[in-house]
């Protein structure tokens, strides 16, 4: 069993944890009524524009995401949050050492022990989803779950999916198609985003993603007998019938959208063995982007 293979399977535990954890996070996090960005690199990112659809969904005031690099230096918030795994992106430290005496900040990540211990006013850990494959599923999902408990909006029924979907078998005849899009509306265009990344990473397929109703506008040209659109959620009308009178195969996402992002993972790594590929060690790729002068 590769890493990747093992940190995907602890996702139900991992989960049950950081909701069981995020009361004893409250302070650190985001307050009813405060104006939050929230940012990230690469998978961090998407659970970045998860988060802060469901944060401002719920009435929990105004929330922005964008990557640490992008970040809009003339802005102002009373709280902006970093994902980060490793605690050393050179992007997300950086933009932290910017933000400190502006605006509070506080780090989400699995090793404290790294730089952004000293880079964030406060910290929260989630070291029991630390992980040795480059690439990233559990901090991502438990890091998401964490916010997502902590604005009321996680329930059993998403750790329940998610033990679904990694016991049973994936929709047969995928592994064998050319070409992935995964579609979101809300908070599951992130979810939708980084699906499409695990494919490019863990297995070098050619994987899109869009906001559902974006699909229409130029992408289902791509569409055929040799690919899957998946969508995660609700689907908008009409849209599944589409699909298939191009010939494409529809997966309709019936479980909790972030336990579908979990068949997702699974399905990246089944297409990797499937090509001979180590979706620990993806090409091009380390464990965390640290840039030097």
């Amino acid at each position: 069993m590769t890493h990747v293979e093992d940190e995907l399977s602890s996702q139900p535990e991992c989960w049950t944890r950081a909701a069981q954890a995020a009361p004893e996070h409250r302070a650190a996090l985001p307050a009813a009524g405060e104006r939050v960005a929230i940012v990230g690199c690469g998978t961090s990112y998407f659970m970045a524009q998860a988060a802060a659809a469901l944060r401002e969904g719920a009435g929990q005031g105004e929330t922005d995401a964008f990557a640490a690099s992008e970040f809009p230096r003339g802005r102002s918030y009373d709280r902006v949050v970093a994902l980060t795994r490793s605690g050393t992106t050179t992007e997300v430290l950086e933009l932290l050492a910017e933000l400190r005496g502006r605006a509070r900040t506080t780090a989400i990540t699995a090793d404290p022990h790294t730089p952004v211990m000293d880079a964030a006013d406060d910290l929260v850990v989630l070291d029991h989803a630390d992980e040795r494959s480059v690439v990233q599923t559990r901090f991502a999902t438990t890091a998401l779950t964490l916010l997502r408990a902590h604005v009321g909006l996680h329930s059993d029924s998403a750790v329940t999916d998610a033990r679904t979907a990694l016991t049973e078998p994936l929709p047969q005849g995928l592994v064998e198609l050319t070409q992935f899009t995964f579609l979101g509306r809300g908070w599951t265009v992130g979810l939708a985003n980084e699906a499409a990344l695990k494919m490019r990473e863990a297995s070098l397929s050619w994987a899109e993603a869009y906001p559902a109703m974006e699909y229409r506008h130029g992408p289902i040209s791509v569409t055929g007998p040799t690919t899957a659109t998946w969508m995660f959620g609700q689907a908008p009308e009409g849209l599944a019938d589409q699909v298939r009178a191009t010939g494409g195969r529809w997966l309709a996402g019936g479980l909790d959208p972030l336990a579908e992002l979990v068949r997702a993972q699974r399905l990246a790594v089944a297409i990797a063995a499937a090509r001979g590929l180590d979706p620990d060690n993806p090409r091009h790729l380390t464990r965390s982007v640290i840039l030097t002068p």
